[in-house]
């Protein structure tokens, strides 16, 4: 399954993606926000997760910028089984991408393919260190629980604490603009066509 946005392509990752994925997500700082991924994450890490199979009724995918040249890894978002039930959504942006909105452009498109799978209503959640994370999951239109949960973190090598989300209204397809950043979008994709080129 492939999806597009006015910005981004989500697609499933292939092995050839290895060594873009492991340099992307190969930051402290990006990995320690998410529960299942270790550190530090090499190449050969990003194989043994590109290798696992996929089940369709939890999509994965990576996050590509669409430019004028080669697209760009810049994150990645699924859907898989909640510690508490049911099933939740999650994502992570590269660093060098962070702000850009990319996490809510893919979110919001994540929301719309579980609509049309008709998946049962998602969860998510953040650790409480990562409020950047809750600003967009209110943005996608998720509702604070009020329950924060002990969720273990491979990365961190234990437990910390995680707001929990429920997911809320359905999308009206509204976009949502971004904040004081005039002139970023237009900024942004003359940047990659110059690296592309």
């Amino acid at each position: 399954m492939f999806a597009r946005t006015e910005r981004l392509l989500l697609r499933p990752g292939w092995i050839e993606d290895a060594p873009a994925l492991a340099q992307a997500i190969g930051e402290e700082s990006v990995v320690r926000n998410l529960a299942t991924a270790p550190w530090p994450y090499h190449e050969a890490q990003a194989m043994e997760f590109l290798a696992k199979p996929i089940n369709p009724a939890e999509p994965r995918f990576l996050i590509f910028s669409r430019t004028g040249g080669a697209p760009r890894l810049v994150g990645g978002c699924g859907i898989s089984p909640a510690p508490e039930g049911g099933l939740e959504m999650g994502y992570w942006i590269a660093r060098p991408y962070w702000g850009l909105g990319f996490a809510t452009e893919a979110g919001r498109q994540l929301v719309r393919i579980a609509r049309a799978m008709q998946l049962p209503r998602l969860a998510a959640g953040h650790f409480l260190d990562n409020p950047a994370s809750g600003a967009v999951l209110r943005k996608l239109g998720f509702k604070p629980t009020g329950a924060v949960a002990k969720r273990y973190s491979l990365a961190r090598g234990g437990e910390a604490d995680c707001a929990l989300f429920e997911e809320g209204d359905a999308d009206d397809g509204a976009v949502t603009p971004m904040r004081d950043r005039i002139g970023v979008d237009e900024d942004f994709r003359q940047e990659l066509r110059l690296l592309a080129a």
